[in-house]
Parts: C-alpha cells; sequence; structure tokens
C-alpha cells in the first residue's frame, strides 16, 4: 500500500470523525490556532525588543548614569 493510499484513508477517515463530533474539532482547530497565534507574537515582540540592533551608531557604547 502507498503512502498517498494511506494518506487518502487516513484524511478520510478525519473528515468522518469531524462530522460525528464537531465541536470537538472546532475546539482543536481553535487550540492549534491560539498556540501558533502565541508563538507568533512572542517571537515578534523578542525579535522586536532584544534581537534588532538599537538605530544608534555604536549601540554597545550606551552609558546610562544615574545618580
Amino acid at each position: 500500500m502507498g503512502l498517498f493510499t494511506r494518506l487518502l484513508r487516513d484524511f478520510r477517515y478525519a473528515c468522518r470523525s469531524w462530522r460525528r463530533s464537531p465541536g470537538l474539532a472546532a475546539a482543536a482547530i481553535a487550540t492549534l490556532a491560539l498556540g501558533i497565534g502565541a508563538n507568533t507574537a512572542i517571537f515578534n515582540v523578542l525579535e522586536g525588543v532584544i534581537l534588532d540592533p538599537l538605530p544608534y551608531p555604536q549601540p554597545d557604547r550606551l552609558v546610562v548614569v544615574a545618580l
């Protein structure tokens, strides 16, 4: 049995299962969407705040002096 045949059979089984319990399918899709969205948001914040260099010449020479 080829890979495509097994994949098609699994896809048909998944569609039948989703028709039997659409609430569970909606919950699974919503969970995946929230997880992917949160991961993307956190990565974008991390990249913008930590990974990108500061927009100044020689940013490693910036110093804050507080008394």
